[in-house]
């Protein structure tokens, strides 16, 4: 049954949104009419537009196709938390009265009564979940996924379950902490990946920030489960409801008495370990080929092990479908690599944890190598909030380019810009640079640095082709 039948219009307010974009792809897919605006043209807005979606790149109601403005009552328009307050589509829209819901109301409807799988934390939640859906689908477990990423293995951030799956079928969410939008989610088996302090442009802090992982995780339904990794606020465990399963998970045994690794090591970009899963049904250790290296990445796929196994997936499917997993766009992906000598990586990382954790597996890949990070700052608040801690992870590579803050939503901040990162960093070398002086600075860079990585959140990835063609020419003499 379409939950959303009433509404064959469908129109989003910042459609080339990665969660956005997913949820366009659902209706679209599932027979509604849709259409969208966004700020800017994008490959994801591209491959909307060849998927049969109309969209257009001004902020002007005249440009509301003829169907949602003659169908009212017949249009949903979903937003994104990105649309400023001063959008005149969005102005027009409300003063009309048209059913407006954010993205995260619209997940909460379209999940309601299903199964679902809900990957929570300020961090990891990307590819946590799109690992959770290939280990599902690998499989050949229906079930369906809304992602904040482009899967490898899936071609896409949606997998569509079979039309006629019934509420049983799993449906797997990211869900996100921003503006409490989680909060709209029922799950049966929730992931906690981490509590670190994050948005507190929402939340003021931590404290607030924690106590809503306690009221999303106090929303698991009765006889659910959840994993928890060692590193979140302990108070979480506490929140649950009575009757939902505890599961506690990390790299060794003290940090995951009911899930972790052993024996966890790196052979080229694959890491070895034991998954040992003494808290669950029956004792169990397998040994797992991860092909997405970092050891934030062997965690993230014990938590996903254990929340396909509570939906279904029986052990013996689970090392055949981990060693075929290929990763989330934009994460730990390697662009190009000349052996085992070069690497370039591009990273989507924005969190002083993240980039901490990226970086340490990077140095376990490569050791000994010098590293070169070109880094985006991703909003004013965050940047503010966290200078030093940027600063403290930035300063494990050899050398540190600076980019502009990248603003998203966010009006600038007086006295906040790179600058506050750059004066804390310790690294040997150190630049700020614009995008493009960053691409030049690396044209005519001399080969003493062998592991090049980008990182952030906001449109580094603009920066992706020019750098993959600079460092193919340098390495292997052609811009193939």
């Amino acid at each position: 049954m379409n939950p959303v039948a009433q509404f064959p219009y469908v129109y989003f307010l910042g459609i080339g949104g990665i969660g956005m974009s997913a949820l366009a792809r659902w209706f679209r897919a599932n027979g509604h009419q849709v259409w969208g605006y966004d700020k800017t043209r994008t490959p994801l807005t591209e491959a909307l537009a060849q998927e049969g979606i109309l969209i257009h790149y001004d902020d002007a109601p005249a440009q509301l196709p003829t169907e949602v403005r003659e169908n009212k009552a017949q249009t949903l328009v979903v937003l994104t938390p990105a649309i400023p307050k001063d959008h005149q589509e969005w102005a027009w829209l409300r003063e009309q009265d048209y059913d407006i819901r954010k993205r995260s109301q619209v997940l909460g409807l379209l999940t309601a009564g299903r199964r679902t799988v809900a990957v929570a934390g300020t961090h990891g939640k990307t590819t946590t979940s799109s690992m959770v859906a290939h280990l599902l689908h690998h499989a050949g477990m229906p079930a369906g996924a809304f992602l904040g990423g482009i899967s490898v293995n899936l071609g896409s951030n949606l997998l569509l379950p079979p039309a006629e799956a019934g509420p049983d079928v799993p449906i797997v969410v990211e869900a996100d902490e921003y503006d409490r939008s989680f909060l709209t989610l029922h799950p049966d088996v929730a992931i906690v990946t981490s509590t670190d302090a994050d948005h507190l442009d929402i939340y003021g802090d931590k404290d607030a920030l924690v106590q809503s992982f306690r009221e999303f995780v106090g929303q698991i339904k009765p006889g659910g489960t959840l994993l928890l990794n060692h590193t979140a606020d302990p108070s979480v465990a506490q929140a649950v409801p009575p009757g939902v399963r505890v599961l506690r998970y990390g790299l060794t045994d003290k940090q995951g008495p009911d899930l972790h690794a052993a024996q966890v090591r790196a052979h080229g970009h694959t890491f070895r370990f034991e998954l040992v899963a003494p808290g669950l049904e029956a004792a169990y250790v397998a040994e797992l080929q991860l092909p997405v290296p970092g050891f934030h990445n062997v965690e993230n796929m014990l938590a996903a092990a254990g929340a396909a196994h509570a939906v279904g997936l029986s052990w013996e499917q689970l090392p055949a479908a981990v060693a075929a997993y290929r990763g989330v766009n934009r994460r730990f992906e390697f662009v190009v690599t000349q052996g085992e000598e070069r690497a370039y990586l591009d990273d989507y990382a924005h969190h002083p944890r993240e980039i901490e954790a990226f970086l340490r597996s990077v140095r376990a890949l490569y050791p000994g190598r010098k590293l070169r990070v070109i880094f985006q700052p991703h909003l004013f608040t965050r940047t503010r909030d966290f200078a030093e801690g940027f600063a403290q992870s930035l300063s494990l590579a050899d050398e540190v380019i600076l980019l502009p803050i990248y603003p998203a939503r966010e009006l600038p901040i007086a006295g906040v810009t790179s600058e506050i990162i750059f004066d804390k960093l310790t690294s040997p070398r150190k630049a700020l640079l614009s995008k493009e002086q960053a691409a030049q600075a690396e044209r005519y860079a001399d080969d003493e640095f062998e592991v090049i990585a980008t990182v952030g959140a906001g449109d580094i990835d603009q920066l992706v082709p020019e750098l993959k063609k600079i460092l193919r020419n340098k390495w292997y003499g052609a811009e193939a």
